[in-house]
């Protein structure tokens, strides 16, 4: 098979090539770029981690107390997911929502307390250094500066 030949610049005009690899990050590809990568450069210690599970555990025990009966298992299943991605390397921002949309429809009397644990200051620290974009995606989800 022929090689295709390189694009010549026309007269005024630039031509620009890129072949990008299967694992590339923060590529960009063009005239006069400027990229900047910012990190939080937050560090999550054992200690974080174990006042999160507290947190989760106090919401596990407000869901065994105030889950409709019929909902009571579901909730639990959804508190776990929840738990799971808070401390998930890559946090899923939709698996927020869904558990907030979820408990919104089955069990209303525990969305604040749901809300309050995503919006605490630890759980955000541990999302947000696993992630910026998904700490940011869930602030909006849930309202929360």
């Amino acid at each position: 098979m022929p090689r295709k030949k390189n694009p010549q610049p026309t007269a005024g005009g630039d031509v620009i090539q890129a072949t990008i690899g299967d694992h590339a990050s923060q590529v960009a590809v063009g005239k006069d770029i400027r990229q900047q990568q910012n990190s939080s450069g937050m560090q999550v210690t054992q200690a974080d981690l174990e006042q999160v599970r507290a947190l989760f555990d106090e919401l596990k025990k407000q869901v065994e107390q105030q889950a409709p009966p019929d909902k009571k298992a579901a909730a639990l299943e959804r508190v776990d997911e929840l738990q799971q991605e808070v401390t998930s390397p890559k946090p899923e921002p939709t698996t927020f929502a869904y558990v907030k949309n979820w408990f919104g429809k089955n069990a209303p009397a525990l969305l604040g307390s749901v809300t309050s644990l995503v919006v605490n200051p630890l759980v955000g620290k541990v999302v947000e250094a696993a992630s910026n974009v998904a700490a940011e995606a869930i602030r909006r989800q849930f309202g929360s500066s």
